[in-house]
Protein backbone atom coordinates (compact mmCIF):
# COMPACT_ATOMS: atom_id res chain seq x y z
CA UNK A 1 0.00 0.00 0.00
CA UNK A 2 2.57 2.34 0.64
CA UNK A 3 4.66 1.48 -2.06
CA UNK A 4 1.14 2.76 -4.26
CA UNK A 5 0.80 5.79 -2.41
CA UNK A 6 4.71 6.24 -3.02
CA UNK A 7 4.41 6.07 -7.54
CA UNK A 8 1.23 8.25 -6.80
CA UNK A 9 2.90 10.87 -5.30
CA UNK A 10 5.65 10.44 -7.57
CA UNK A 11 3.02 11.00 -10.28
CA UNK A 12 1.09 13.72 -8.57
CA UNK A 13 4.77 15.83 -8.19
CA UNK A 14 6.23 14.90 -11.54
CA UNK A 15 6.14 17.25 -14.41
CA UNK A 16 8.52 15.35 -17.06
CA UNK A 17 5.03 13.67 -18.75
CA UNK A 18 5.28 17.90 -20.58
CA UNK A 19 8.32 19.16 -19.77
CA UNK A 20 10.67 16.70 -21.90
CA UNK A 21 9.76 19.24 -24.52
CA UNK A 22 12.43 21.35 -22.62
CA UNK A 23 15.19 19.38 -23.23
CA UNK A 24 17.00 21.00 -26.04
CA UNK A 25 17.21 24.21 -23.61
CA UNK A 26 17.98 22.59 -21.31
CA UNK A 27 20.86 21.24 -22.48
CA UNK A 28 22.11 24.13 -23.92
CA UNK A 29 21.98 25.87 -20.73
CA UNK A 30 23.89 23.62 -19.21
CA UNK A 31 26.41 23.40 -21.65
CA UNK A 32 26.96 27.23 -21.23
CA UNK A 33 26.88 26.66 -17.55
CA UNK A 34 29.58 24.51 -17.11
CA UNK A 35 31.65 26.10 -19.97
CA UNK A 36 31.54 29.46 -17.47
CA UNK A 37 32.22 27.32 -14.44
CA UNK A 38 35.77 26.10 -16.23
CA UNK A 39 36.76 29.38 -17.66
CA UNK A 40 36.32 30.57 -14.23
CA UNK A 41 38.45 27.94 -12.96
CA UNK A 42 35.65 26.76 -10.52
CA UNK A 43 35.33 23.09 -12.41
CA UNK A 44 38.60 21.59 -14.44
CA UNK A 45 38.25 21.56 -18.52
CA UNK A 46 38.67 17.96 -18.31
CA UNK A 47 35.44 17.64 -16.29
CA UNK A 48 33.50 20.37 -18.32
CA UNK A 49 34.44 18.80 -22.05
CA UNK A 50 33.36 15.15 -20.23
CA UNK A 51 29.88 16.89 -19.45
CA UNK A 52 29.34 18.40 -22.57
CA UNK A 53 30.12 15.55 -24.68
CA UNK A 54 27.72 14.04 -22.37
CA UNK A 55 25.67 16.27 -22.97
CA UNK A 56 25.50 16.21 -26.91
CA UNK A 57 25.16 12.14 -26.58
CA UNK A 58 22.36 12.65 -24.30
CA UNK A 59 20.54 15.42 -26.58
CA UNK A 60 20.97 12.71 -29.58
CA UNK A 61 19.51 10.35 -27.63
CA UNK A 62 16.02 11.89 -26.99
CA UNK A 63 16.17 13.77 -30.32
CA UNK A 64 16.29 10.01 -31.84
CA UNK A 65 13.67 8.42 -29.75
CA UNK A 66 16.11 6.38 -28.12
CA UNK A 67 16.86 7.75 -24.37
CA UNK A 68 15.15 5.84 -21.60
CA UNK A 69 12.94 8.04 -19.49
CA UNK A 70 12.53 6.62 -16.35
CA UNK A 71 9.29 6.00 -13.67
CA UNK A 72 11.50 7.81 -10.88
CA UNK A 73 12.81 10.89 -13.10
CA UNK A 74 10.54 13.82 -11.72
CA UNK A 75 11.58 15.87 -14.52
CA UNK A 76 13.63 16.46 -17.67
CA UNK A 77 16.27 18.08 -15.68
CA UNK A 78 16.52 15.36 -12.95
CA UNK A 79 16.09 12.92 -16.53
CA UNK A 80 19.48 14.30 -18.24
CA UNK A 81 21.60 14.71 -14.74
CA UNK A 82 20.83 10.97 -14.13
CA UNK A 83 21.60 9.70 -17.55
CA UNK A 84 24.71 11.84 -17.54
CA UNK A 85 25.74 10.04 -14.43
CA UNK A 86 25.51 6.57 -16.21
CA UNK A 87 27.32 8.01 -19.10
CA UNK A 88 30.35 9.55 -17.82
CA UNK A 89 30.71 9.10 -14.38
CA UNK A 90 31.80 11.15 -11.13
CA UNK A 91 32.20 14.31 -13.34
CA UNK A 92 28.70 14.39 -13.63
CA UNK A 93 28.29 15.60 -9.87
CA UNK A 94 29.95 18.95 -10.76
CA UNK A 95 27.67 19.84 -13.56
CA UNK A 96 25.28 21.65 -11.13
CA UNK A 97 28.15 23.57 -9.52
CA UNK A 98 26.46 27.38 -8.97
CA UNK A 99 23.24 26.68 -9.87
CA UNK A 100 19.65 25.64 -8.49
CA UNK A 101 17.28 23.84 -10.13
CA UNK A 102 15.03 27.17 -9.28
CA UNK A 103 17.39 29.41 -11.59
CA UNK A 104 17.43 26.21 -13.99
CA UNK A 105 13.63 25.84 -14.43
CA UNK A 106 13.56 29.40 -15.40
CA UNK A 107 16.33 29.88 -18.34
CA UNK A 108 14.78 26.77 -20.01
CA UNK A 109 11.52 28.35 -19.99
CA UNK A 110 12.81 31.21 -21.53
CA UNK A 111 14.95 29.86 -23.82
CA UNK A 112 12.01 27.78 -24.78
CA UNK A 113 9.50 31.04 -25.35
CA UNK A 114 12.25 33.48 -27.10
CA UNK A 115 12.49 30.04 -29.64
CA UNK A 116 8.31 30.12 -29.78
CA UNK A 117 8.03 33.20 -30.13
CA UNK A 118 10.37 33.87 -33.13
CA UNK A 119 8.57 30.55 -34.95
CA UNK A 120 5.13 32.19 -34.08
CA UNK A 121 6.04 35.91 -35.44
CA UNK A 122 6.98 34.17 -38.56
CA UNK A 123 3.75 32.31 -38.70
CA UNK A 124 1.57 35.74 -37.96
CA UNK A 125 3.65 37.04 -41.58
CA UNK A 126 2.55 34.68 -43.41
CA UNK A 127 -0.91 34.71 -42.33
CA UNK A 128 -1.30 38.74 -42.80
CA UNK A 129 0.78 37.76 -46.22
CA UNK A 130 -2.49 35.33 -46.98
CA UNK A 131 -4.93 37.95 -45.75
CA UNK A 132 -2.54 40.58 -48.75
CA UNK A 133 -3.53 37.78 -51.18
CA UNK A 134 -7.33 37.01 -50.42
CA UNK A 135 -7.83 41.04 -50.31
CA UNK A 136 -5.55 41.82 -53.82
CA UNK A 137 -7.67 38.47 -55.41
CA UNK A 138 -10.64 40.39 -54.80
CA UNK A 139 -9.60 44.36 -54.62
CA UNK A 140 -12.21 45.58 -56.51
CA UNK A 141 -15.42 43.73 -54.98
CA UNK A 142 -17.91 46.11 -53.40
CA UNK A 143 -19.72 45.08 -50.16
CA UNK A 144 -21.56 46.17 -47.44
CA UNK A 145 -20.09 47.12 -44.34
CA UNK A 146 -21.68 46.59 -41.25
CA UNK A 147 -21.90 47.69 -37.84
CA UNK A 148 -24.72 45.54 -35.43
CA UNK A 149 -24.57 43.36 -37.89
CA UNK A 150 -26.79 45.51 -40.14
CA UNK A 151 -25.73 46.55 -43.08
CA UNK A 152 -24.02 50.00 -42.48
CA UNK A 153 -22.55 51.43 -45.67
CA UNK A 154 -20.43 50.15 -48.59
CA UNK A 155 -16.83 48.97 -48.54
CA UNK A 156 -14.40 47.66 -50.53
CA UNK A 157 -13.63 43.73 -49.39
CA UNK A 158 -9.75 44.33 -49.17
CA UNK A 159 -10.53 47.13 -47.16
CA UNK A 160 -12.70 44.86 -44.75
CA UNK A 161 -9.38 42.22 -45.16
CA UNK A 162 -6.75 45.11 -44.03
CA UNK A 163 -8.65 45.51 -40.77
CA UNK A 164 -7.56 41.99 -39.69
CA UNK A 165 -3.88 42.51 -41.14
CA UNK A 166 -3.89 45.46 -38.76
CA UNK A 167 -4.93 43.56 -35.72
CA UNK A 168 -2.63 40.67 -37.09
CA UNK A 169 -0.14 43.65 -37.05
CA UNK A 170 -0.72 44.58 -33.45
CA UNK A 171 0.01 41.43 -32.39
CA UNK A 172 3.23 40.90 -34.05
CA UNK A 173 4.40 44.29 -31.83
CA UNK A 174 2.71 42.67 -29.34
CA UNK A 175 5.16 39.95 -29.20
CA UNK A 176 8.02 41.55 -30.57
CA UNK A 177 7.71 43.97 -27.11
CA UNK A 178 6.77 40.61 -24.91
CA UNK A 179 10.10 38.83 -26.17
CA UNK A 180 12.58 42.44 -24.79
CA UNK A 181 11.19 40.98 -21.64
CA UNK A 182 11.49 37.31 -21.58
CA UNK A 183 14.93 37.61 -23.20
CA UNK A 184 16.73 37.69 -19.61
CA UNK A 185 18.81 34.95 -18.01
CA UNK A 186 18.46 34.20 -14.64
CA UNK A 187 20.95 31.44 -14.83
CA UNK A 188 23.13 32.75 -11.77
CA UNK A 189 19.88 33.22 -9.48
CA UNK A 190 20.71 30.19 -7.70
CA UNK A 191 17.77 29.04 -5.34
CA UNK A 192 16.92 32.51 -4.76
CA UNK A 193 19.69 34.35 -3.30
CA UNK A 194 22.43 34.16 -5.66
CA UNK A 195 25.48 31.57 -5.29
CA UNK A 196 28.95 31.75 -3.55
CA UNK A 197 30.95 30.84 -6.51
CA UNK A 198 32.88 33.80 -8.86
CA UNK A 199 30.69 33.13 -11.53
CA UNK A 200 30.23 34.95 -15.23
CA UNK A 201 26.45 35.61 -15.89
CA UNK A 202 27.34 37.71 -18.31
CA UNK A 203 29.95 35.22 -20.80
CA UNK A 204 26.42 33.21 -20.54
CA UNK A 205 24.45 35.37 -21.44
CA UNK A 206 26.14 35.70 -24.42
CA UNK A 207 26.69 32.36 -25.17
CA UNK A 208 23.02 31.87 -25.39
CA UNK A 209 22.03 34.73 -26.93
CA UNK A 210 21.04 36.64 -24.09
CA UNK A 211 20.75 40.37 -24.36
CA UNK A 212 20.17 40.90 -20.13
CA UNK A 213 20.98 39.78 -16.81
CA UNK A 214 18.47 39.73 -14.16
CA UNK A 215 19.01 42.26 -11.41
CA UNK A 216 17.49 40.41 -8.33
CA UNK A 217 17.62 36.66 -7.73
CA UNK A 218 14.56 36.57 -5.44
CA UNK A 219 12.60 37.92 -8.69
CA UNK A 220 14.38 36.12 -11.20
CA UNK A 221 13.37 32.64 -9.80
CA UNK A 222 9.74 33.64 -9.07
CA UNK A 223 8.93 35.50 -12.07
CA UNK A 224 6.63 34.10 -14.18
CA UNK A 225 5.40 37.86 -15.27
CA UNK A 226 6.61 36.85 -19.19
CA UNK A 227 4.26 33.52 -19.07
CA UNK A 228 1.26 35.67 -18.44
CA UNK A 229 2.52 38.35 -20.67
CA UNK A 230 2.63 35.48 -24.10
CA UNK A 231 -0.73 33.84 -22.63
CA UNK A 232 -1.82 37.48 -23.17
CA UNK A 233 -0.31 38.12 -26.42
CA UNK A 234 -1.59 34.86 -27.70
CA UNK A 235 -5.35 35.28 -26.45
CA UNK A 236 -5.89 38.25 -28.03
CA UNK A 237 -4.28 36.93 -31.64
CA UNK A 238 -6.81 34.24 -30.61
CA UNK A 239 -9.48 36.44 -30.29
CA UNK A 240 -8.65 38.09 -33.72
CA UNK A 241 -8.13 34.82 -35.34
CA UNK A 242 -12.23 34.16 -33.40
CA UNK A 243 -13.53 37.47 -35.20
CA UNK A 244 -12.00 36.05 -38.41
CA UNK A 245 -13.09 32.82 -38.07
CA UNK A 246 -16.55 34.01 -37.30
CA UNK A 247 -16.86 36.16 -41.00
CA UNK A 248 -15.87 33.09 -42.81
CA UNK A 249 -18.14 31.00 -41.39
CA UNK A 250 -21.04 33.57 -41.94
CA UNK A 251 -20.01 34.24 -45.98
CA UNK A 252 -19.49 30.69 -46.72
CA UNK A 253 -23.72 30.14 -45.61
CA UNK A 254 -26.21 29.64 -47.13
CA UNK A 255 -27.89 32.91 -46.23
CA UNK A 256 -24.94 34.96 -47.29
CA UNK A 257 -22.74 33.19 -50.09
CA UNK A 258 -20.38 35.81 -50.26
CA UNK A 259 -17.31 33.32 -50.13
CA UNK A 260 -16.17 29.83 -50.39
CA UNK A 261 -14.23 27.67 -48.82
CA UNK A 262 -11.36 25.35 -50.02
CA UNK A 263 -12.50 21.80 -49.67
CA UNK A 264 -9.91 20.89 -47.96
CA UNK A 265 -10.90 23.13 -44.89
CA UNK A 266 -14.15 22.16 -44.94
CA UNK A 267 -16.37 18.94 -44.45
CA UNK A 268 -19.55 16.87 -45.00
CA UNK A 269 -22.28 15.69 -42.76
CA UNK A 270 -22.48 12.16 -41.48
CA UNK A 271 -26.34 12.48 -42.60
CA UNK A 272 -26.72 15.26 -44.85
CA UNK A 273 -24.74 14.78 -48.57
CA UNK A 274 -25.23 18.49 -49.45
CA UNK A 275 -23.00 19.87 -46.74
CA UNK A 276 -20.00 21.62 -46.36
CA UNK A 277 -19.30 22.95 -43.14
CA UNK A 278 -16.39 25.43 -42.64
CA UNK A 279 -15.23 23.16 -39.72
CA UNK A 280 -11.87 24.36 -39.68
CA UNK A 281 -13.03 28.03 -39.03
CA UNK A 282 -15.19 26.90 -36.38
CA UNK A 283 -12.37 24.86 -34.49
CA UNK A 284 -10.19 28.07 -35.12
CA UNK A 285 -12.76 29.85 -33.39
CA UNK A 286 -13.42 27.42 -30.36
CA UNK A 287 -9.78 27.04 -29.33
CA UNK A 288 -9.55 30.64 -28.70
CA UNK A 289 -11.73 29.53 -25.52
CA UNK A 290 -8.76 27.02 -24.71
CA UNK A 291 -6.07 29.92 -24.62
CA UNK A 292 -8.23 32.07 -23.13
CA UNK A 293 -8.38 29.68 -20.17
CA UNK A 294 -4.76 29.06 -20.26
CA UNK A 295 -4.36 32.95 -19.47
CA UNK A 296 -6.96 32.72 -16.58
CA UNK A 297 -5.11 29.86 -15.11
CA UNK A 298 -1.14 32.08 -14.95
CA UNK A 299 -2.55 34.71 -13.22
CA UNK A 300 -4.52 32.25 -10.90
CA UNK A 301 -1.75 29.97 -9.95
CA UNK A 302 0.48 33.21 -9.69
CA UNK A 303 -1.95 35.84 -7.50
CA UNK A 304 -1.25 34.38 -4.19
CA UNK A 305 2.11 33.65 -4.36
CA UNK A 306 5.11 34.71 -1.61
CA UNK A 307 8.17 34.96 -2.84
CA UNK A 308 10.33 33.70 -3.89
CA UNK A 309 9.97 29.82 -5.82
CA UNK A 310 6.91 27.82 -4.75
CA UNK A 311 6.09 24.68 -6.58
CA UNK A 312 2.67 25.90 -7.37
CA UNK A 313 5.22 26.98 -10.48
CA UNK A 314 5.98 24.19 -12.08
CA UNK A 315 2.04 24.22 -13.42
CA UNK A 316 3.32 27.35 -15.78
CA UNK A 317 4.22 24.77 -18.05
CA UNK A 318 1.13 22.79 -18.79
CA UNK A 319 -0.90 26.89 -19.56
CA UNK A 320 2.36 27.81 -21.62
CA UNK A 321 2.47 25.05 -23.51
CA UNK A 322 -0.67 24.73 -24.57
CA UNK A 323 -1.18 28.34 -25.28
CA UNK A 324 1.85 27.51 -27.54
CA UNK A 325 0.72 24.96 -29.49
CA UNK A 326 -2.92 26.15 -29.71
CA UNK A 327 -1.47 29.09 -31.88
CA UNK A 328 1.22 27.43 -33.40
CA UNK A 329 -1.18 25.11 -35.09
CA UNK A 330 -4.37 27.20 -35.62
CA UNK A 331 -2.07 29.67 -37.62
CA UNK A 332 -0.66 28.10 -40.48
CA UNK A 333 -4.20 25.85 -40.52
CA UNK A 334 -5.74 29.14 -40.97
CA UNK A 335 -3.43 30.83 -43.27
CA UNK A 336 -3.62 27.71 -45.80
CA UNK A 337 -7.56 28.03 -45.74
CA UNK A 338 -7.50 31.65 -46.59
CA UNK A 339 -5.52 30.71 -49.12
CA UNK A 340 -8.26 29.05 -50.50
CA UNK A 341 -11.04 31.81 -50.18
CA UNK A 342 -12.89 32.84 -53.10
CA UNK A 343 -15.32 35.82 -53.34
CA UNK A 344 -18.38 36.04 -55.15
CA UNK A 345 -18.16 39.51 -55.96
CA UNK A 346 -21.87 39.53 -57.98
CA UNK A 347 -23.42 37.47 -54.86
CA UNK A 348 -21.62 40.21 -52.64
CA UNK A 349 -22.42 43.57 -54.61
CA UNK A 350 -26.43 42.12 -55.15
CA UNK A 351 -26.85 41.14 -51.48
CA UNK A 352 -26.18 45.16 -50.79
CA UNK A 353 -29.35 46.74 -49.71
CA UNK A 354 -29.13 50.68 -51.78
CA UNK A 355 -30.41 51.53 -47.92
CA UNK A 356 -26.62 51.80 -47.18
CA UNK A 357 -26.35 55.05 -49.16
CA UNK A 358 -28.45 56.50 -47.03
CA UNK A 359 -25.32 58.96 -45.57
CA UNK A 360 -24.26 59.55 -49.13
CA UNK A 361 -27.58 61.03 -49.80
CA UNK A 362 -27.58 63.32 -46.66
CA UNK A 363 -23.74 64.16 -48.07
CA UNK A 364 -25.65 64.88 -51.31
CA UNK A 365 -28.02 67.33 -49.70
CA UNK A 366 -25.76 68.95 -47.95
CA UNK A 367 -23.93 70.11 -51.16
CA UNK A 368 -26.83 71.67 -52.12
CA UNK A 369 -26.39 73.65 -48.82
CA UNK A 370 -28.88 72.21 -46.13
CA UNK A 371 -27.07 71.50 -42.59
CA UNK A 372 -26.01 68.02 -42.16
CA UNK A 373 -28.83 67.38 -38.99
CA UNK A 374 -31.14 68.29 -41.17
CA UNK A 375 -29.77 66.59 -44.32
CA UNK A 376 -29.91 63.46 -41.99
CA UNK A 377 -33.15 63.74 -41.23
CA UNK A 378 -34.61 63.79 -44.52
CA UNK A 379 -32.49 60.33 -45.49
CA UNK A 380 -33.46 58.75 -42.32
CA UNK A 381 -37.30 59.67 -43.38
CA UNK A 382 -36.82 58.31 -47.00
CA UNK A 383 -34.68 55.16 -45.84
CA UNK A 384 -37.67 54.10 -43.47
CA UNK A 385 -40.58 55.36 -45.75
CA UNK A 386 -39.02 53.23 -48.73
CA UNK A 387 -38.38 50.28 -46.46
CA UNK A 388 -42.09 50.07 -45.01
CA UNK A 389 -43.20 50.45 -48.70
CA UNK A 390 -40.53 47.64 -49.60
CA UNK A 391 -38.80 49.43 -52.46
CA UNK A 392 -35.20 50.66 -52.73
CA UNK A 393 -33.98 54.27 -52.89
CA UNK A 394 -33.40 53.62 -57.12
CA UNK A 395 -36.84 52.66 -57.57
CA UNK A 396 -38.06 56.13 -56.36
CA UNK A 397 -38.55 59.03 -59.38
CA UNK A 398 -37.73 62.41 -58.26
CA UNK A 399 -41.24 63.85 -58.06
CA UNK A 400 -41.33 61.38 -54.90
CA UNK A 401 -38.01 62.26 -53.77
CA UNK A 402 -38.91 65.75 -53.86
CA UNK A 403 -41.63 65.16 -51.51
CA UNK A 404 -38.93 64.86 -48.93
CA UNK A 405 -36.92 68.19 -50.21
CA UNK A 406 -37.21 69.94 -53.13
CA UNK A 407 -33.45 69.92 -53.69
CA UNK A 408 -33.44 66.73 -55.43
CA UNK A 409 -32.58 67.08 -58.86
CA UNK A 410 -31.67 63.78 -61.38
CA UNK A 411 -27.87 64.24 -60.16
CA UNK A 412 -29.07 62.30 -57.25
CA UNK A 413 -28.66 59.40 -59.80
CA UNK A 414 -25.00 59.85 -59.73
CA UNK A 415 -24.74 58.55 -56.37
CA UNK A 416 -24.07 54.83 -55.72
CA UNK A 417 -22.11 52.17 -54.78
CA UNK A 418 -19.14 53.20 -56.77
CA UNK A 419 -19.53 57.00 -55.90
CA UNK A 420 -19.83 56.06 -52.04
CA UNK A 421 -16.39 54.02 -51.76
CA UNK A 422 -14.76 56.68 -54.43
CA UNK A 423 -15.64 59.66 -52.03
CA UNK A 424 -13.97 57.89 -48.52
CA UNK A 425 -10.85 59.49 -49.87
CA UNK A 426 -9.48 60.13 -46.73
CA UNK A 427 -6.11 58.49 -45.03
CA UNK A 428 -7.62 54.76 -43.94
CA UNK A 429 -10.87 55.00 -46.03
CA UNK A 430 -12.01 52.76 -48.65
CA UNK A 431 -11.70 54.55 -51.67
CA UNK A 432 -10.24 52.56 -54.22
CA UNK A 433 -6.91 54.77 -54.52
CA UNK A 434 -6.75 54.48 -50.54
CA UNK A 435 -6.97 50.97 -50.75
CA UNK A 436 -4.33 50.23 -53.02
CA UNK A 437 -2.29 52.71 -51.06
CA UNK A 438 -2.88 50.58 -48.24
CA UNK A 439 -1.76 47.16 -50.00
CA UNK A 440 1.36 48.34 -50.86
CA UNK A 441 2.25 49.76 -47.76
CA UNK A 442 1.41 46.25 -46.19
CA UNK A 443 3.34 44.71 -48.37
CA UNK A 444 6.31 46.73 -47.47
CA UNK A 445 6.01 46.64 -43.68
CA UNK A 446 6.19 42.61 -44.59
CA UNK A 447 9.34 43.07 -46.14
CA UNK A 448 10.58 44.61 -42.84
CA UNK A 449 9.45 41.58 -40.88
CA UNK A 450 11.57 38.90 -43.15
Amino acid sequence: MLESKSRQVQEYVGSLQFDRRLYRQDIAGSVAHVRMLARQGIVTKEDADAIVRGLGAIGTEISSGTFAFKPEDEDIHMAIEGRLFELIGDPAGRLHTGRSRNDQVALDLRLYLKDEIAAIRIALTALRESLLGVAERHKDVIMAGYTHLQQAQPVLFAHHMLAYFEMFTRDDSRLSDCLRRVDVLPLGSGALAGVTYPIDRDSVAAELGFTAVSENSIDAVSDRDFVVEFNSCAALVMMHISRLAEELVLWSSTEFGFITIGDDFTTGSSIMPQKRNPDLAELARGKSGRVFGDLMAILTTLKGLPLSYNRDLQEDKVHLFDAVDVLSQTLPICSAMLDTVEVDRERTKNAIRDYVLATDIADYLVGKGIPFRVAHGVAARLSQDAARRGVGLKDLSIEELRQYSALFDEDVRDVTLESSVAARDTAGGTAPGRVAAALAAAKQRLKTCQ
